[in-house]
């Protein structure tokens, strides 16, 4: 997932001594020349590339000097590549609480108020738009929060083989892409088949938790969710839940709803066969 925008500042060692953490130093890129080379690889799953429809676009914008010297300062700690490889996830947060994986953070302001808020819950959070990821990793530094990581990548390789079984306490898909023309449903994520492959990296009493603005989409994920064997609705009457208290409201979500757009939060529990 090559990213071609010209980055402003891009953080290098000075002349004679080493790169302090704020510092920024205008370099320009010779041809060939990584982009971060102590960051997120442009194609880190090259080797296991597939011809298969793709839940995600890969977006174009300008990464700011102080995401680019979070990208150089920070992943090195705090970044994975999803490259095929398996990952034992209580070394990658170096303890053994539990993971909940995000699919897709944006800028990555609602999961770094929720790392924040929740410091005993280990955060893995997987983009491929690097100037959220820059922005997530300077926010988290910025607050002092020791429990976000951030994975770039494509997410279904991530959870099909380099995550174990029963690994993760829940997943967290909050406003993808709607995908909203007939033809392009199909690259919708939330389908029978993600959640078949999300089921064996969820424990039982996992939690799966979506949000959407798109009324469409949310009735496609409440009509999938119901029906996938492996989950079953936390709200007793079927439908859609309230907003939880931990899910922060987040700017884009609050222009959405300052148009007059419904949102709906769906919270579905991952349960063992039988326990219906």
């Amino acid at each position: 997932m090559s990213d071609s925008v010209n980055t402003p500042e891009v953080p290098r060692p000075a002349p004679g001594g080493e790169h302090h953490p704020g510092e920024s130093v205008r370099h320009t890129r010779a041809k060939g020349e990584p982009r971060f080379p102590d960051g997120p690889k442009a194609d880190p799953a090259g080797s296991h590339f597939e011809r298969r429809i793709r839940s995600f676009q890969p977006r174009r914008s300008r990464v700011t000097a102080g995401q680019a010297d979070a990208l150089q300062r920070l992943w090195s700690r705090w970044g994975l590549d999803i490259d095929g490889h398996a990952v034992d996830l209580g070394e990658l947060f170096g303890n053994d609480g539990p993971v909940v994986l995000e699919i897709g953070f944006g800028m990555g302001e609602a999961t770094a108020q929720m790392a924040a808020a929740d410091p005993d819950t280990n955060l893995l959070a997987v983009d491929v738009h690097t100037p959220g990821q820059g922005n997530l990793l300077n926010l988290a530094d910025r607050a002092g929060t020791d429990n976000v990581r951030v994975a770039n990548g494509d997410a279904i390789i991530l959870l099909r083989e380099m995550l174990k079984p029963d690994s993760l306490a829940g997943l967290r898909v909050f406003f993808p892409d709607p995908w909203p023309k007939k033809r392009h449903h199909k690259r919708r994520l939330i389908q029978p088949e993600f959640l078949s492959l999300a089921a064996t990296r969820l424990r039982p009493g996992a939690t799966v938790h979506c949000a959407t603005d798109w009324e469409p989409y949310a009735e496609q994920m409440l009509d999938v969710l119901t029906a996938h064997p492996d989950f079953e609705n936390t709200q007793a009457d079927g439908g859609f839940a309230p907003r939880p208290a931990f899910r922060p409201l987040t700017r884009f979500e609050g222009q959405g709803l300052d148009k007059g757009h419904v949102v709906n939060d769906l919270l579905f529990r991952r349960v063992q066969h039988g326990d219906r």
